[in-house]
């Protein structure tokens, strides 16, 4: 873009309570043409199995991103200063009609891709993952790398009878479609008990790489982080982050909560190792407020969301200034 990137309201002019919700309190644009990183919300829920909500989560981390500034005091990062990014609104989902409702999210990330920008999202269950990868493996043209961050592994086939798509089945159904390389996925921080002793079976079948919460404890998270860069390696690469895969005293407003979970500064610490990976989307899920309390939730999500914000901004700025010594 020839013309000045976008910038957030400053709050030392307008206070975070006043003006309109958007996130970061960046512009709101109708379109993601001349953006390079797209913020959008998902808000559906359609896949949740149990406690619904998260269809609200991206209007509430709007809220709570009024107290994200401008830089990263750790990493130095000042991402509006690197890249073109703003709130390009919520997608249009109807939340009555499941497989309408994954058509529409799919056709709205591919519009988002089309434009040339890279897709932040904020969902909504982690369902909302599935087609949006699906329009992101269409617009890379090859399978995508994964690195998740969730108490669950997501993989399972179905639920209640013969439903096959839920927020407990995404990633399956994405590696059944060859839109994952099962060998670039890496899924952190898994928890909790299980419907079976060889519930995640399928995954590892597939190569799937599986750190338990106990193995990330053990290690430490800059060894687990070196070995997620080294799984996913240099290909393009998605990362979701699943708000329950935090510790449910930090981040209790989710839909299926998991005790012995990652703190915030953890969650932070290892985000920020992302450095380097070719991300080519991200996105925070299950955010939902129904459940929360103080906001303290939908604020760990909006603070996840700048510190993915932050390392996908330093990455691209990183392209394009080799791209000109090139």
């Amino acid at each position: 873009m020839n013309e000045p990137r976008p910038q957030p309201v400053d709050a030392a002019l307008v206070p975070r309570f006043a003006g309109h919700a958007t996130f970061m309190r960046l512009p709101a644009v109708d379109s993601a043409a001349g953006l390079d990183i797209a913020l959008v919300g998902i808000p559906w829920d359609g896949g949740t199995t149990n406690r619904a909500g998260a269809r609200h989560g991206p209007r509430e981390v709007r809220n709570q991103s009024s107290l994200m500034r401008r830089a990263n005091h750790h990493t130095g990062i000042a991402p509006y200063d690197l890249v073109s990014v703003a709130d390009a609104g919520d997608l249009t989902v109807q939340p009555i009609d499941l497989m309408t409702g994954l058509a529409q999210i799919e056709d709205g990330i591919a519009a988002i891709c089309a434009q040339g920008a890279l897709p932040l999202c904020v969902g909504g269950d982690h369902l909302t993952t599935l087609p949006v990868l699906r329009a992101i493996r269409k617009a890379q043209g090859a399978p995508l790398g994964l690195i998740h961050f969730d108490a669950h592994s997501d993989t399972n086939d179905r639920y209640f009878g013969d439903n096959r798509y839920t927020h407990g089945t995404p990633f399956r159904r994405a590696i059944e479609e060859g839109i994952l390389d099962p060998m670039r996925i890496v899924q952190i921080g898994i928890r909790g008990s299980v419907y079976d002793v060889d519930e995640h079976g399928w995954a590892k079948a597939q190569g799937v790489r599986i750190v338990y919460i106990e193995e990330f404890v053990e290690r430490g998270p800059a060894a687990v982080m070196a070995e997620a860069r080294a799984v996913v390696g240099d290909g393009p690469a998605y990362v979701t982050f699943d708000i329950d895969s935090l510790d449910p005293s930090m981040a209790p407003g989710t839909g299926t909560p998991e005790i012995g979970g990652f703190t915030t500064r953890e969650a932070q610490a290892m985000v920020r190792m992302l450095s380097g990976v070719n991300i080519v989307g991200a996105d925070v899920v299950e955010v939902s407020p129904p459940f929360d309390v103080g906001g303290m939730t939908a604020l760990a999500g909006a603070t996840i969301l700048f510190e993915l914000l932050c390392v996908m901004a330093d990455g691209l700025a990183r392209k394009r200034q080799e791209g000109q010594q090139a």
